[in-house]
């Protein structure tokens, strides 16, 4: 059997915890990026991104909040909190731009109460390029059209969340 390209994480099951829910629009987590890891990537990968999307949130386009590029190819994992852009432990080349939120780096979880369960997306993007040419004040989409343009291969985890 192939192996295919897969993501996974020690720190992030099928449900998304206080742990990792944003601190702020009336959250009170600790917004905690999970540790990830990928393996079994594409010979031809000359960097990474990732994301973290949740196409549940009531705003008519969904809603960004990870978006993490230039990742060297030579690099596997990203370690926990290394979506705190202060703390500086993602690694070094990488990109981290803005979110939906307004912020650089990682920003949990907040689905509105009552709203139920949200899906919240983390994709490794295994990419052609060894940088996309964007900058930390890139907005998502921008960022998401670059990255469709420049995926070889993608992998995902799928948590859910809800308040």
């Amino acid at each position: 059997m192939k192996k295919t390209f897969t993501l996974s994480s020690n720190d992030l099951g099928g449900e998304a915890t206080k742990v990792q829910e944003f601190n702020g629009f009336g959250c009170s987590g600790e917004n905690q990026s999970p540790q990830l890891s990928w393996q079994n990537t594409p010979e031809e990968t000359k960097s990474f991104a990732i994301t973290m999307y949740d196409p549940d949130a009531p705003t008519g386009s969904g809603f960004w909040h990870w978006v993490v590029f230039d990742i060297p190819a030579s690099v596997n994992e990203l370690v926990t909190n290394a979506g705190n852009a202060a703390l500086n432990l993602i690694p070094k080349g990488a990109v981290q731009s803005i979110t939906d939120y307004g912020i650089k780096g990682f920003g949990g979880p907040c689905p509105p109460e009552g709203h139920g369960f949200h899906q919240y997306i983390i994709t490794v993007h295994a990419l052609k390029t060894e940088k996309l040419g964007l900058d930390e004040n890139t907005n998502p989409a921008i960022v998401g059209f670059n990255l469709w343009n420049h995926t070889l291969a993608k992998a995902s985890i799928v948590a859910y969340y809800k308040r």
